[in-house]
Formats: C-alpha cells, sequence, structure tokens
C-alpha cells in the first residue's frame, strides 16, 4: 500500500487545534499534538516519540541534535521501539541491531482526544524487509497518549500457526540535567547483567548511580521507577505493564565520541531507563494470541 502524504493525512485525521500531521526532520511525516494537557511530537518513521512536554513542565525527552534523519537510520532520542529482538540478533550478526521496526515506516490508524490529552494508534505488520529478517506473520499496534502522562502501549499479536519469542524494549532517552547526576530508585535487590563486564551476572544494591559507560538489563523485575534528577528538580516516574526486565543505559564520554548521530557531550543529557522484555526475560506468545507492553511516564517537581 502506497504510503499517504502529511497532506493526504492530515485531512484524514487531522484534530484542529490539537494534531496536526505535517513533514517533519527530513521530511518525515511527524504528529505535532499541541492539545492542553501536553505538546508532543511522534513520527510514522519508527513509530517514533520524539518529544513529550505536559503543560506547565520542561520537555521530558532528550533528542540528540545529531540525529540523522534518514527513512534507513534510527532516531536517536526520543522513544526507539526496540522488536523483535534486542541488541545484535543472536542467529544473525549482520541483521539490524535491536530488531527492523525503529526504521519502518508505520500506518497511521487513528488520532483521538482523549481527556486533555489525544492518542495516536499506528500500526506496522510484516512486509518486504522485515521478513528477510524475521519469517513470522504478526501486527504490531502501538498507542502513544500525549496528556499530563505520557501513556505507551504496544501490542504484539501473533499471526502464526506456532509460538513465537520476542525480545522488545521501549528505549526510553530521559532528559536529565545531567547523567551523572541521577539516581534511578526501584530496582535494589534486582540481579542483572552487566553488558560492560561479559553480561556477568550482578546484583544492584541502593539506587542505580551512572558513574560511568551503562548497559545493564534488570532480570525479573516490574517494579515502578524513579529518576531523582537534582539540577532539573524533579523526578520522572515510570510505571511499568507487561515489563518483566529493565534496561538502563549510557554510552558515557568515550562511547559517545564514537557515535556519529550523537553530540560529543550530548551523553550527559539523558538517561535511558526502558521498560522491556530482554534476554533471560523475552516472551513466548502463543498462535492468534497477543502481549503487551506498557510503559505510563510521569514527572514532578522534586
Amino acid at each position: 500500500m502506497e504510503a499517504l502524504s502529511a497532506e493526504a493525512l492530515q485531512a484524514r485525521h487531522g484534530l484542529p487545534g490539537l494534531a496536526e500531521i505535517v513533514p517533519g526532520q527530513g521530511g518525515l511525516t511527524k504528529i505535532r499534538i499541541t492539545a492542553p494537557a501536553a505538546h508532543g511530537e511522534i513520527y510514522l518513521h519508527g513509530a517514533h516519540v520524539t518529544s513529550w512536554q505536559p503543560a506547565g513542565s520542561e520537555e521530558v525527552l532528550f533528542l540528540s541534535q545529531h540525529s540523522r534523519w534518514q527513512p534507513d537510520q534510527a532516531i536517536r532520542g526520543g522513544i526507539p521501539i526496540c522488536f523483535p529482538w534486542f541488541r545484535a540478533k543472536d542467529d544473525n550478526p549482520a541483521a539490524p541491531k535491536h530488531g527492523f521496526v525503529r526504521t519502518t515506516s508505520w500506518q497511521l490508524d487513528s488520532i483521538q482526544p482523549s481527556g486533555e490529552g489525544v492518542t495516536v494508534a499506528l500500526s506496522t505488520a510484516p512486509n518486504a524487509e522485515s521478513q528477510r529478517w524475521w519469517p513470522h506473520p504478526f501486527r504490531l499496534r502501538y498507542e502513544a497518549t500525549f496528556g499530563p502522562e505520557l501513556k505507551l502501549a504496544l501490542t504484539f499479536t501473533n499471526e502464526a500457526s506456532m509460538p513465537v519469542t520476542i525480545a522488545e524494549a521501549l528505549h526510553t532517552y530521559h532528559a536529565v540535567g545531567d547523567v551523572t547526576q541521577v539516581r534511578v530508585a526501584g530496582l535494589d535487590g534486582a540481579h542483572y547483567l552487566d553488558n560492560m563486564d561479559g553480561n556477568r551476572e550482578k546484583r544492584q544494591q541502593g539506587d542505580l548511580q551512572f558513574s560511568g559507560e551503562t548497559d545493564n538489563a534488570y532480570l525479573h523485575t516490574t517494579t515502578p521507577l524513579t529518576i531523582h534528577d537534582p539540577m532539573l528538580h524533579r523526578r520522572i516516574e515510570i510505571e511499568k505493564t507487561g515489563s518483566n526486565s529493565t534496561v538502563t543505559w549510557n554510552p558515557w564520554e568515550k562511547s559517545a565520541r564514537a557515535m556519529s548521530d550523537l553530540g560529543d557531550e550530548e551523553w550527559r543529557r539523558f538517561a535511558a531507563v526502558e521498560a522491556s522484555n530482554v534476554l533471560t526475560c523475552a516472551v513466548t506468545v502463543p498462535p492468534g494470541e497477543s502481549h503487551l507492553l506498557g510503559a505510563v511516564i510521569r514527572v514532578a517537581a522534586e
């Protein structure tokens, strides 16, 4: 099916005063939310939320000024969707890292008022690129509600005749004043695999504080999380649904300098804390059934 232009989508789905479909960075189509409760943006490219700013607050999501806005590139920052594998694909290192939906152009299904906010629904299904790497028939639906809270719901439906195992993450770049000053509460006592130390299993003691390059997968944890940010005098609260793991990530100085789509000092401005089902917490979905991964993000003064 041929993709509709931003103008055609605006005529079909636009909500005057609430949501407008327009060409975004690099000419990629985006939905711009201007609701009383929040402003925000989500691109059809990757179903990628790039902005959420609730009324009376500063921007909550980090977006790199060096992001490559191209159809074959993932956007750096915001909330990329990792699916149906996480990190490199186990049986094919040539496959795209974190799966293929980050660079898929999703279909816009609907835009609906939701209280003082707006809910955008997008979907995707197998295409030539996805079938190159992953043969299973499926449907993926994503609902993002921009309001006083940012509500995210990713629903995978297995349309195959056999069980299918998926890994997934809502890879959220939370904007912070300085990552070296923040702490993440809610992981005390959790076991995690430290990808910076050969995926050695460790146990979190107290709050997480970022003190160097970090890539941790906390397993079998469903608890709410809080990012305390003393520089911005706020906290970001994350409540997870259908998520049995949490990923925390920051590339720190050395790795950030090696990333062409991240400024040398931009690593200081975000803390990635992600609702996920990764590694041993991957989800097996029976034929014809669905699984929902969700997150609700709130921000409050501190």
